[in-house]
């Protein structure tokens, strides 16, 4: 996630990021900016077409269909950012229910319970990184000795390796209630963390397994791309040669929010403005580690 200054937007004006829309779009700029310059050739200087021409009627629907597709787009933004906020509310309450969990567990575990601390600090960290790959399609890079923590597994890439490491968690709260070192109330308050868990990732998994509909997506860019490749039809006779710059600009300000739409409607992966999930997980490690663990 690409952080910035808000406040200092004039530089912005003349920066151009790795991720930024105008170098996945340029190829296509400058096949429009040709597209338009040959129409406005053929219609001003081949085809001598006047501007009585009934085509510059052309001028009047892109008029009308612009405010639809303006419609569509705001829609298709605004669905994709309440995705991705979503997103990173989860991760929010995933970083809060694991400091929660993390103080209980060391108001309710002996001071001396190195063990169970270490298993406990270990267990809850990796959550947050095996949800990391499982939402990113990635095998899980935490590597945990299984011969230290033998009911803390390395979660397999065939299992739902949040669910594998939640259950490690709550088969060592259930033996630590057996041995009596955690009373019913206690249990019944550290399931209640683990309850978030799991909604957390369920609240993932829906967005990352639910896109757009296909038939809308598909819709839109239908749309983007008769809009623009008519567009010179009717302005050309109007404007001149200055319909090609027009068209370009036109272009790039309507793909540009696609393609950001796009881009922000699955924010699990790895791109300059999804969620920096990996810097969350390494945070609620040092958080947990420092609470269970490493308390000097």
């Amino acid at each position: 996630m690409i952080t910035y200054n808000p406040k200092d937007w004039f530089t912005f004006i003349f920066k151009i990021h790795k991720e930024d829309t105008f170098k996945e779009l340029y190829k296509m700029m400058i096949f429009l900016a040709v597209y338009c310059l040959v129409i406005t050739y053929l219609e001003k200087e081949f085809f001598n077409l006047s501007q009585d021409a009934p085509i510059k009627n052309v001028t009047l629907i892109h008029t009308l269909l612009g405010f639809v597709l303006s419609m569509l787009l705001v829609f298709r933004t605004n669905t994709a950012y309440d995705r991705w906020w979503e997103g990173r509310k989860l991760w929010g309450s995933l970083t809060n229910c694991s400091r929660n969990f993390a103080m209980k567990l060391d108001a309710i575990l002996d001071e001396n319970d190195e063990e169970n601390r270490t298993f406990f600090a270990r267990s809850i960290s990796l959550f947050a990184h095996v949800l990391k790959s499982h939402l990113s399609s990635e095998d899980t890079r935490i590597m945990i000795s299984s011969n230290e923590f033998k009911d803390l597994k390395i979660p397999n890439r065939a299992e739902h390796t949040p669910i594998s490491c939640t259950n490690s968690i709550y088969q060592r709260l259930i033996a630590l209630y057996r041995l009596k070192k955690m009373s019913d109330a206690e249990l019944r308050m550290i399931e209640n963390e683990l309850k978030i868990f799991m909604e957390v990732c369920g609240g993932c998994e829906r967005i990352k397994n639910t896109p757009i509909p296909f038939s809308y997506s598909l819709f839109i860019k239908k749309f983007i791309f008769f809009y623009i490749m008519t567009m010179p039809i009717g302005y050309c006779l109007t404007i001149g040669y200055w319909s090609v710059p027009l068209v370009v600009f036109v272009f790039y300000i309507i793909a540009s929010l696609e393609v950001i739409a796009e881009e922000i409607e699955d924010p699990f992966n790895f791109d300059s403005n999804d969620i920096p999930t990996d810097v969350i997980a390494n945070n609620i490690e040092r958080h947990i580690h420092a609470v269970l663990v490493n308390k000097n």
